[in-house]
């Protein structure tokens, strides 16, 4: 059985990269931790706030509800934080 020919390819070499004016990719997103930590923070705060007042604060006329704005500023922290790169 005769053998079959091995076909050479050329080694791949990518394109030179491209010149960005000036934008550095990496500062785009410096604005993401902390904007993800200080809702993570708000949100916690105002639980414990909540919890440790007796339900007087922040918002006394929310009542339980306060619990929910809490954990809505935490959610916002996990929205922001699919920026993160």
């Amino acid at each position: 059985m005769p053998k079959s020919r091995i076909r050479k390819k050329a080694d791949f070499t990518p394109p030179p990269a491209a010149k960005t004016a000036g934008i550095r990719l990496t500062n785009r997103s410096t604005w993401v931790a902390p904007v993800m930590l200080a809702m993570f923070l708000i949100g916690l705060a105002w639980i414990v706030v909540f919890y440790v007042t007796e339900g007087d604060l922040p918002v006394d006329a929310l009542g339980n509800w306060n619990i929910v704005v809490g954990f809505g500023f935490i959610a916002a922290g996990f929205g922001v934080s699919t920026q993160w790169k």
